[in-house]
């Protein structure tokens, strides 16, 4: 009978804590991003942050809502991949708004001393083909129309071979092995340069805590196998990233000759 009278309780708490762990799903995973996004516009220099984690994320999460059409998952998840799409689209402008104007500011500095006209750098766009510039064109619009072109060539392939169930799992495998491999290009840029200046600690320990509470959600919702090893997967990668940044604070590389600071150079 006690148990029965609590149920008035027991069932309005347990509906409480599923919606925000849904909730939590669905938001939490672009929270890691405002720590890096404010840093941007503080400094003026996404240097230290590589826009590759937004091509990995935005890849991932086209693949993920492909695989929903062929073979449904949990709505929170299929939400979740909708607005962490928006947020890199939100991350890549501000960083390409800063690194042109920063290139622009260069050049001005260079010409201030010369009586002649500052010439305007080349406009890069995904359309050149060129792989030196792949995803460092000169504007934000080439970025939303490359994604929309790999949206819809993957989205005719699916719809072409939706019935194919070995296609679907495949599509699904691909979305969150992708996923998993999240924060493998800021892993590499840190290793590239020795360093982790610029990026912000308070996002890799938002990645780590968040891919440890998903992976966990994935188990315990009995999410599709493909998902649990990518969480798996996510947290080793950022636990990697954890140690380069003791590692590279414990043990600076030696300065380099003063030179201009090209504000250009990819990050990755």
């Amino acid at each position: 009978m006690d148990a029965q009278g609590l149920d008035w309780l027991l069932v309005p708490l347990h509906q409480l804590v599923s919606w925000g762990a849904a909730g939590a799903m669905v938001f939490g995973g672009v929270v890691p991003y405002i720590p890096q996004y404010r840093d941007i516009r503080r400094t003026q220099n996404a240097e230290g942050f590589s826009t590759y984690v937004c091509l990995v994320l935005l890849v991932a999460n086209i693949l993920r809502i492909l695989f929903w059409f062929g073979r449904h998952f949990e709505s929170p998840l299929l939400w979740q991949s909708i607005v962490m799409i928006l947020a890199m689209l939100v991350m890549l402008k501000l960083c390409t708004e800063v690194r042109v104007a920063n290139e622009l500011n260069v050049k001005r500095r260079l010409f201030a001393d010369k009586d002649e006209e500052i010439k305007v750098a080349p406009r890069r766009s995904y359309l050149d083909f060129d792989p030196h510039h792949f995803w460092h064109w000169s504007s934000f619009a080439d970025y939303v129309q490359c994604v929309l072109a790999f949206t819809g060539v993957a989205g005719y392939v699916t719809y072409l071979s939706i019935d194919s169930a070995l296609f679907v799992e495949t599509l699904g495998f691909l979305a969150v092995l992708t996923e998993a491999m999240l924060g493998v290009p800021q892993l590499y840029r840190n290793q590239r340069h020795q360093s982790t200046e610029g990026m912000s600690i308070k996002m890799v320990l938002m990645w780590t805590s968040g891919d440890t509470f998903k992976t966990a959600y994935f188990l315990l919702n009995g999410a599709p196998l493909q998902f649990s090893v990518c969480g798996l997967l996510q947290v080793l990668v950022d636990l990697a990233i954890l140690a380069q940044a003791y590692i590279f604070s414990r043990h600076p590389p030696k300065p380099a000759p003063h030179t201009a600071h090209p504000t250009s150079a990819k990050a990755l």
